[in-house]
């Protein structure tokens, strides 16, 4: 007999811990894991260099229509997470840097883009059971997901665990740092398409004090609570 793919919904701003808890959580299960972060940063990466008008909805509309974006399993899948290709490049690099941050930030409050990228991931719960990160999983595109975790912390806290990562800037202040989290945040929270909000019936988990094992912990005693 068939089961249903089931689907674990992680949402959370910058700097929670999701996509190093998500690939956990994909390991523990064996589970796809989907960073959609990462597909928003591909998408607005490879929009800047095609040349199109990215303020615009019909340019990106019409841009999406000749756009293939897919994940493949890396070698150190746990630590790294998948690799991402974008019309068959090998976008991974490309995507953790200052740069991708702020254009998909920015792309990404475009109904257009949004609309398409919800299409893809919802298609991939069609090929099994998955763990999917993102800022609108468990409010948007998957609404009726098996379990909805929505990870968070202090700006202060989220501020530092992101001055640390490899992706920021050496000499970038940890003022500045927290500066352009506040601003990805508002913009996040305040953007007209699918905002970043916590479901109603989400588990809600400060990772401001937890480890990374803690908060996985929770996760698994969450979930499997709902299997029963």
């Amino acid at each position: 007999m068939r089961t249903v793919p089931k689907i674990i919904a992680i949402d959370g701003p910058s700097g929670v811990g999701k996509s190093t808890v998500s690939r956990l959580i994909a390991k523990h299960y064996g589970y796809k894991y989907v960073d959609t972060g990462a597909m928003y940063r591909a998408f607005a990466i490879g929009a800047k260099n095609s040349g199109i008008d990215t303020q615009s909805d019909e340019a990106i509309e019409k841009f999406s229509k000749t756009v293939e974006i897919r994940f493949e399993d890396s070698k150190d899948l746990e630590l790294a997470g998948p690799k991402i290709f974008f019309n068959n490049e090998d976008f991974t690099s490309l995507i953790r840097t200052p740069l991708a941050t702020k254009l998909s930030s920015l792309v990404s409050t475009k109904k257009s883009t949004r609309d398409y990228l919800t299409h893809l991931q919802r298609n991939m719960a069609t090929q099994g059971s998955l763990v999917m990160e993102g800022r609108d999983i468990g409010t948007v595109v998957f609404p009726d997901a098996d379990i909805k975790i929505f990870l968070d912390a202090s700006e202060e806290v989220r501020a530092q665990r992101r001055s640390s990562d490899t992706e920021q800037r050496v000499s970038e202040e940890l003022g500045q740092v927290q500066k352009e989290l506040r601003e990805r945040d508002e913009r996040d929270k305040n953007r007209k398409h699918a905002p970043l909000e916590t479901a109603k019936d989400a588990v809600l988990i400060d990772t401001g004090k937890l480890s990374i094992k803690e908060v996985t912990e929770k996760i698994i005693e969450a979930f499997d609570e709902r299997l029963k």
